[in-house]
This record gives structure tokens, C-alpha cells and sequence, in this order.
């Protein structure tokens, strides 16, 4: 027999010994009941819900009670924690809400603490048995029986026959006081003879088995009053966190703009239906949190999470900052006030050069981006109107708004606007949201489905179809309509349900909430800091939708098929963001550094310090060769280094806060450059006072000074070598009166070895002598030393005054 079959007929065995299955209905239960509820009970149906990103949802209930009713609601102890945080409950009618009670309980670890049972939930046998030391149990096992209290249950390990086994050996105190130890053989059988223990390890089992129970947690709600009655219960609970996915359709026309449309996920998880309920989704995370208010609170140490690992994810991009060149925007509308969907809008320079282009959407909206400084004439035309012609001067970072009205007519006749000058928009990029999403029926018809489009029309499809007519994907796609009404609520944005919607419980939903043509130019990005070794297919999108974008993903349809998907964040009404979807293979890129050089640009001396800025230039060469058979438009992205300038007339089209996005058209079989020079500055401070010979002489040979400060930086020299002159003779005096000094020392010392011969007296008298002339000396010294510090105090006084009086600032 297997040891798993040893250890599952021993389980079954200790727990028919324990009196599991018969004395269980005669043991206490920690399985909580159910609480008995005065009067008839209740029912409450969701009629709204508001789903946010932070993992909660805002709901609220309806229903109707009669006299002292009760109104339940079940929940998951995770939703009951949020519930009890937020609930709202009114009687709409003049009643009263008495209480509210729900169902609590312990912990399961504080309820098997209660039990002294040192043992886990998911507790092995040897682990259970060693739970039970001291206990008085009957062991059988073989032919054996052995009676007495529980010692210990050991594993040891034995070799025999070549081979080694694992075996479980129960040491057990007998009654007669001997300690006897038996193998756990096959079909062993515990039996436990203490009455109190049996129903210990009863209430063991029965919390084991109610843990595994469903997690519902039932909240009743009293009220008291007379009368059928309205009840309404609002609170928010935690919630799946609802999904943002786009797609986004290239157009198969010229002239026609891309066609978006976005989805919500929803999911509902909870215990009821949604039945016609009022959905909104908001985009935002409003601050949320998770507190076990549902459950009996018993201090403890916190619990800090694990950092979860993190994985790579599809590349996103910087919003920009701020645009070079300027922006004119407006709306187009004919003599009715009508808006013109689908209008050509051209703009020109002053020489006539076409600087910018586009198209009107549903609502007649139009928006140019990156136009040049100066005069700038704007052309609008469409089909059945008179061409219109304005005329603008403006600025760099300026934002124009401009309406414009059409004239029926000949679209050969012009009509020149005279308009005052635009007014600048100091409002940031992200506006408030204008309405609902546009409809996009100016997308045209397009190519049909697998070319042959559908006859006949389609009743109670899309729009209700064209009878006896055919209909194309185009047409298809422009006539159906987003599901949701959107609208700013502060800091959030919100898709609210026109409307109500049925989601059963544990079901999810895709609901429309954005259909709006937008603009959106197709361009290849590059980043050669981003490790691919080919540009990124990009779309340049302009959220002209009028609605805030939530992040999410997107895919990218073209020509009818699946071109590619990314990821992008949040995207406010009138941002510009780029999204990229697919590899470029057509385009090969190459980058190559220049060499980094210094020169002196400037040199400047004020109040002693002489100060040289250089200016260091370095330089990025982007190539790439385009081997398709049409044009590309890259955006090379280069890093935003701090206290680098642009040199050399090159302007970003756009910046972020770590990016700068520079233009570059490569045509079809060709290859294309750019070059970006930078240049930063870097300061050297000296102290004049301090300054060598050498070092002076080194800025002349690299040029960093001209004449007239060359002459100034050298008579500051002249000066300082007089100065370091009299510290020349200063030290020479200073050595002589040392040497003097221990000369008369050694003197002293003879005079005094001296004992009085005749001799020695003519040598006392030479001794006398040089004494009296070094001491003549030594005050000739003194007035040397004096007179050199008086000279060169004054010496030391015309250098400060010719520092102090240097002032030179020279651009080299």
C-alpha cells in the first residue's frame, strides 16, 4: 500500500474515533446562522451604477416596503467592508429606518486559537498528531495495541534491502509508566480517549469545512412605518475596474479623415442582475481604500506586500509640452448657421507656400498646427459654397481661434473675409468636452465587405440599413452612433449610458461610448535610446473628438484590415499625441555622434576674478533610407539634455518634458539626414591675485584673451613680481639674523668654558668683539626688514588698486 493510501485510511480512521459524522449534530458550531428577521422581508433592484478606475463602483438601489418590512442585500466580505464605509439608506415616504445588522464572526486563525489546537487549517497527519501530545489515545497498528498519553510522533529514516524508506514511529507514556514506541504501519488506527478532546477536534473540522463555504454576507435593513413606502440604499463597493479599448479606422479615400471608435468593458461580478439600469463610467480614480471594517478588529503587526515583478509593456509616449510654429483653429458654418462638415482648409505664407492643411469634421470644427510666423492667408472651400478667404498675422506658441462663415455659390468665386485680429487662446490643450461624440457620417461610403457590399439593404441593423440600396463598411461605420453621452465632472470624465442597460450577474459587457472622426497624420518615429532596431509606425493623432480619451488600447485598421495596436494614456480634447501601432520595416535607420569641440566664446574680469566661458558643441547625425515605394515622414525624438541650446536654425516641432520631436520627409527610394547641434556653456573662475605666468601665457595661445587684457593681466604680473621681490630680501635678512643668532650662542658657550689664563682673556676680548659687531648688526637688520615691509605694503597696495581697477568684458 502507498503512503498516501497509509495516511488517507488513518484520517479516516481518527475521524470515525472522534465521533465525526455522529456526534456532530450534538456539537457546538462556529458556523454562523442565520438571524431571525421580524416581518416579511424585502427586495432591493439596482437602478444605477457608476463604475470607476480604482477598483470600486458607486450604487444605488430602489425598492418598496410595506409597514415594518426588512430589506436584505447580500454582499462578499470585501464588498461589505466598502458598504459600511458609505452606505446611504432613506425612506423616501415618511418612514424610519430602525437598524442595520449583517452577519460577523471571528477570524478563522483567532477561532482556531480559541480551540488550543496548535494546529493550521491545512494541518498534516503527523502535524495533527503532534497537535494532540499529552492526549490519552488507543494506538492499533498490526497486530499491536498500545493505551496511554501521547508522547511524540517521529519520522526516522531506515536502509534495508538496498534500499532506503521514511517511517512515522508514536511514542505513547503508558499507564503502568512504561514509554513505548510502535511503527504507524498500514491501516494504524487512533483512537482518542478523552471525551473533550473529541469535540475539540469536531469544532476543528467544522470550521475547516465552513471555510470553504461561499463568501456571502447578507445585510439586513429595518424600518418602521405604515404604508406601502419608496426605499432607496446607495453605496459604493468594490468593483472590477472597467477597460477603454479603441479602434481606429484609416480612411480608403482621399480627403477623408480616420474614424474612432472606443469600447468599455464592463463586468458585472456581484450578486445581482443589472436590470435596465442607469450605467455611467467615469474616467478618473477618485482616492479609494480598503479598511476590514466588517470583521472583529484585534491588533497586529501590519502586512506589507511582496513587490510584485515587473514586465515589459507596449511602449507609450510623452505628451508634449509645448509646439513650435502656431495654431489656428475655428468652426465652419454657412449663411444658416448650419455647421460644414467635410470643408477644405488650406493655409499659405506670405510667398504663397502651402504651410498647412485639413478638413472640417461633424461639427465643423478644423484645427492647423505648427504654422510659420508672419502674414499667413487661410483658404475654405467646399462643394456648393463660395471659396473664402481670410488673412492672419501670427506668432510663435500663439493659438488663433477663427469662424468662418461659407457663401453659396460657384466654388470659383472668392469671398475675402474681413476679420480683426485673432484673439489668443490662453486656455491649455485640454478644453472642456463639447457634447456627445460626433456621429461621423462624413467618413463617406468606403470600399464594401469583400468588395461586394450588402443589397438590399439591412433591416434593424446599423442605422436600419438603405433598402433596395448598398451599403459599404464606410458607410456602415459613419452611420452607427456611440451608446454614451460624455461630460467633464471636475477632474474626471464621464460616459454616461443614453440608455439603461441589462448585464446579468457574473456577465460583462462592450458598450460603445465614443464614435467621432478625428485627425490623425501617419508618420514613422524614431528613438534610438529605445533598444528597436527600426523606427515605430506611428499615428500623430489630434483628439478633435470633443471628449477626454481614457487610456487604453487601440487597434489600427487599414485598407479593411488589421494593420497593428498599441497602447495609449489619457488624451484630453484638442491634445496631440503621438501612438504608435507597428514596426516600420520599409526604413533603415543610422545614427552617428559628432566630435565634441570647446571654444572660449567670452572672457570678463570684475572686482579681481577673472571669469572664461567656453562653449562646448556637440553634434547627432540622423540617417535613414526608405526603401518603399512611397514617402515617409519621420519624427526623430532626441533627448532634451539639461543647459544644451539648439545651434544651427533646427526647431523642434514639439517638445516633452525629456524629448524633442524634429521633422524629417524621406522620399521613396531615397535616403534623408538631420543633424541636431547643440551647445552648452561652461564657466572657469580665477582669482586674478593668484594667476602665473604660465597660465596667462596659456590663454593667449588659445586665445582667450584679447590685447588690451593681455597688457592688463601682464602689468598685474609686473606688479606681483616686485611684490615677491621684497619677500626675496625680506627672507634673505631674515636667514642672516638667524645665522647671527646662533652664532652668538655658540660664542656664549665658549665664554663661558673661559677660565681666566692670559690666553684666554685676549680670546674673552675677540669674543667681545664679534658680540659687539653682530649686535651693531643685527639692528642694521632690523631697519632693513622694517623698510622692506613699508615698501612692499606699498607695493602689495598698487596691485589691489590696479586688480580692483581691472573691468574687461569681452565676447570672443
Amino acid at each position: 500500500m502507498s503512503r498516501s493510501a497509509i495516511i488517507t485510511s488513518a484520517l479516516i480512521v481518527l475521524f470515525a474515533c472522534t465521533g465525526f459524522g455522529q456526534d456532530r449534530a450534538s456539537a457546538p458550531s462556529h458556523t454562523p446562522k442565520p438571524v431571525a428577521e421580524p416581518g416579511e422581508t424585502s427586495k432591493l433592484a439596482v437602478k444605477r451604477v457608476v463604475l470607476y478606475k480604482n477598483g470600486v463602483g458607486y450604487f444605488e438601489h430602489l425598492g418598496s416596503v410595506k409597514d415594518n418590512q426588512t430589506v436584505a442585500v447580500s454582499f462578499t466580505s470585501g464588498q461589505l467592508d466598502d458598504v459600511l464605509k458609505s452606505l446611504t439608506v432613506l425612506d423616501l415616504d415618511g418612514g424610519r429606518i430602525t437598524g442595520v445588522t449583517y452577519g460577523s464572526s471571528e477570524p478563522l486563525d483567532r477561532q482556531m486559537a480559541d480551540l488550543r489546537l496548535n494546529t493550521g487549517e491545512k494541518a498534516t497527519l503527523t502535524e495533527f498528531l503532534g497537535a494532540l501530545r499529552g492526549a490519552h489515545i488507543e494506538v492499533k497498528s498490526g497486530t499491536s495495541t498500545i493505551t496511554g498519553r501521547l508522547l511524540s510522533v517521529e519520522r526516522k529514516t531506515r536502509t534495508g534491502g538496498g534500499a532506503t524508506v521514511e517511517v512515522d514511529y508514536i511514542s505513547l507514556f503508558t499507564d503502568s509508566g512504561e514509554m513505548k514506541t510502535t511503527e504507524l504501519a498500514t491501516g494504524f488506527a487512533v483512537r482518542l480517549l478523552d471525551s473533550g478532546l473529541t469535540g475539540t477536534v469536531g469544532k476543528y473540522l467544522d470550521l475547516v469545512s465552513a471555510s470553504r463555504e461561499p463568501d456571502q454576507r447578507k445585510m439586513t435593513i429595518a424600518t418602521s412605518g405604515s404604508g406601502e413606502r419608496r426605499l432607496f440604499v446607495s453605496y459604493i463597493s468594490e468593483a472590477p475596474v472597467w477597460k477603454a479599448t479603441y479602434r481606429i479606422v484609416l480612411p480608403s479615400k482621399p480627403g477623408q479623415r480616420p474614424l474612432l471608435q472606443g469600447w468599455a468593458i464592463v463586468d458585472n461580478t456581484g450578486a445581482q442582475d443589472w436590470n435596465n439600469v442607469d450605467l455611467s463610467l467615469v474616467a478618473g480614480a477618485p482616492q479609494s481604500f480598503v479598511q476590514r471594517l466588517s470583521q472583529p478588529y484585534y491588533s497586529r503587526r501590519p502586512v506589507v506586500p511582496i513587490k510584485e515583478s515587473l514586465s515589459a509593456a507596449p511602449q507609450t509616449f510623452e505628451a508634449p509640452i509645448s509646439l513650435s510654429g502656431a495654431r489656428m483653429s475655428g468652426t465652419v458654418r454657412d449663411a444658416s448657421g448650419a455647421v460644414v462638415a467635410g470643408a477644405q482648409v488650406k493655409a499659405f505664407d506670405a510667398s504663397g507656400g502651402a504651410v498647412g492643411e485639413g478638413v472640417t469634421d461633424g461639427q465643423g470644427r478644423f484645427a492647423l498646427y505648427s504654422l510659420p510666423d508672419g502674414s499667413t492667408r487661410l483658404e475654405v472651400q467646399s462643394p456648393g459654397f463660395r471659396k473664402a478667404v481670410q488673412f492672419a498675422v501670427l506668432s510663435a506658441g500663439q493659438s488663433v481661434e477663427r469662424d468662418i462663415q461659407l457663401q453659396v455659390g460657384n466654388t470659383s468665386e472668392t469671398v475675402e473675409v474681413s476679420a480683426s485680429a485673432g484673439v489668443l487662446n490662453t486656455e491649455s490643450a485640454s478644453v472642456a468636452a463639447r457634447g456627445r461624440a460626433g456621429s461621423g457620417r462624413a467618413l463617406g461610403s468606403g470600399a464594401g465587405l469583400g468588395r461586394g457590399g450588402v443589397v438590399g439593404g439591412v433591416p434593424g441593423g446599423v442605422a436600419g440599413g438603405v433598402a433596395g440600396g448598398l451599403i459599404g463598411l464606410d458607410d456602415a461605420r459613419a452611420r452607427s452612433e456611440a451608446a454614451a453621452r460624455t461630460q467633464e465632472l471636475g477632474d474626471l470624465f464621464e460616459y454616461k449610458l443614453k440608455e439603461p442597460i441589462t448585464i446579468r450577474k457574473s456577465q460583462s459587457a462592450l458598450v460603445p461610448i465614443i464614435q467621432a472622426n478625428v485627425t490623425a497624420e501617419k508618420v514613422s518615429i524614431w528613438n534610438d535610446q529605445a533598444g528597436l532596431p527600426r523606427p515605430q509606425r506611428a499615428l500623430w493623432l489630434d483628439n478633435s473628438s470633443g471628449s477626454t480619451l481614457d487610456g487604453g488600447s487601440f487597434s489600427v485598421l487599414e485598407s479593411e484590415t488589421f494593420a497593428g495596436e498599441g497602447i495609449f494614456d489619457s488624451i484630453r480634447p484638442g491634445e496631440k499625441r503621438l501612438i504608435s501601432y507597428a514596426v516600420d520595416l520599409a526604413v533603415t535607420p543610422d545614427t552617428k555622434l559628432g566630435a565634441t569641440t570647446q571654444r572660449v566664446t567670452r572672457a570678463s574680469v570684475s572686482r579681481g576674478l577673472f571669469m572664461l566661458i567656453r562653449e562646448e558643441l556637440a553634434s547627432k547625425t540622423y540617417t535613414f533610407r526608405n526603401a518603399d515605394s512611397s514617402a515617409r515622414t519621420l519624427l526623430i525624438e532626441h533627448p532634451a539634455r539639461t543647459g544644451y541650446e539648439l545651434r544651427g536654425g533646427l526647431k523642434p516641432v514639439e517638445t516633452s518634458s525629456g524629448w524633442m520631436r524634429f521633422r524629417l520627409e524621406v522620399p521613396a527610394q531615397q535616403t534623408s539626414s538631420i543633424t541636431v547641434e547643440e551647445a552648452r556653456s561652461i564657466q572657469t573662475t580665477y582669482q586674478v591675485s593668484n594667476l602665473t605666468g604660465d597660465q596667462v601665457q596659456m590663454f593667449v595661445r588659445e586665445r582667450s584673451v584679447d590685447k588690451p587684457l593681455e597688457e592688463a593681466l601682464r602689468k598685474v604680473l609686473s606688479q606681483k613680481a616686485i611684490v615677491a621681490g621684497f619677500d626675496s630680501e625680506k627672507d634673505a635678512r631674515n636667514d642672516e639674523t638667524t645665522k647671527i643668532y646662533d652664532d652668538q650662542q655658540r660664542l656664549r658657550e665658549n665664554i663661558k668654558a673661559l677660565k681666566g689664563s692670559a690666553e684666554e682673556k685676549a680670546l674673552l676680548l675677540r669674543y667681545t668683539r664679534q658680540l659687539s659687531d653682530q649686535e651693531s648688526r643685527l639692528d642694521q637688520l632690523k631697519k632693513e626688514v622694517e623698510e622692506l615691509e613699508a615698501n612692499q605694503a606699498a607695493a602689495q597696495e598698487e596691485l589691489d588698486k590696479i586688480i580692483q581697477a581691472m573691468a574687461f568684458d569681452i565676447k570672443l
